[in-house]
């Protein structure tokens, strides 16, 4: 057996052991349920409790299905990467920390496999609960409010589905790098602060692999502008390169700190 099957194989069974097999896709789920529905009965329930004038009647503008599934994924953007960056900045520091690691530093295993193992195991429980949650979030979507074209959600989702692994390849990177409370604020600064400065003063430029989820909203919308786009996603796979060289590097360079 390949060490990169036992050490993938050991992340399975921690992620099992932990229940985030479980949580982390529950948590996307009810996100993508709980979006069209409180979308679609608030003027229900405000009309009815809102203790509004009499004859008043509260009237929501109505919203596409579009904009259902985008509402969705800016509940993602915070709530669903601050369970990305929390739940997985310990990775490797922390097996470094508690000196779980010792035990792989001393055998004759590739570093980068003991960072591809983490990745692959991380991206298959991020990813496919976040596809669970957008399914969930479609059907309820069509069921309320009306269907999606399917040609633009998925090119929407394969665009989404790259801004996840860019944010992997961040807490990779930060986990490798630093102990876990610092990788911990390393990835919020720069998943979440970064995307607000992009988002506030983004319109300097159009290429930035913090600008993905606005254009994966845009071809959801089929009105992306293809040459920044596509420059944006050349530039984010060349990132999530450049950060799991370095999530390699520091793994390896960070292994004498490992405790015995």
């Amino acid at each position: 057996m390949s060490n990169f099957s036992v050490l993938f194989q050991k992340e399975w069974r921690e992620n099992v052991r932990n229940f985030k097999i479980l949580w982390i896709p529950l948590v996307f789920i009810l996100f993508g349920i709980s979006e069209p529905l409180m979308n679609y009965y608030l003027p229900q329930i405000l009309n009815t409790v809102g203790n509004m004038p009499e004859g008043a009647v509260f009237q929501s503008p109505q919203l596409s299905p579009e904009q259902i599934v985008m509402s969705t994924v800016s509940q993602y953007q915070f709530i669903g990467m601050l369970v990305l960056t929390l739940g997985f900045a310990g990775i490797i520091a922390r097996e470094r920390k508690n000196g779980s690691a010792t035990l792989l530093y001393v055998r004759p295993i590739a570093y980068s496999s003991y960072v591809f193992s983490k990745l692959v195991m991380m991206s298959i429980l991020v990813i496919s609960s976040v596809i669970l949650g957008l399914l969930t979030n479609l059907y309820y979507t069509y069921v309320l409010f009306g269907a999606v074209d399917m040609g633009s959600f998925l090119g929407f989702l394969g665009t989404y589905i790259v801004w996840i692994l860019f944010v992997i390849g961040i807490v990779l990177f930060s986990s490798a790098t630093f102990s876990t409370g610092i990788a911990s604020t390393v990835s919020l600064v720069l998943v979440l602060i970064v995307q607000l400065i992009d988002s506030l003063l983004g319109a300097y430029w159009t290429i930035s692999p913090w600008k993905l989820p606005m254009y994966a909203g845009m071809v959801l919308n089929g009105d992306v502008d293809n040459t920044p786009f596509i420059w944006s996603l050349i530039v984010t796979f060349i990132a999530i390169i450049f950060l799991l060289a370095g999530a390699i590097y520091f793994a390896k360079k960070n292994a004498s700190k490992s405790k015995i």
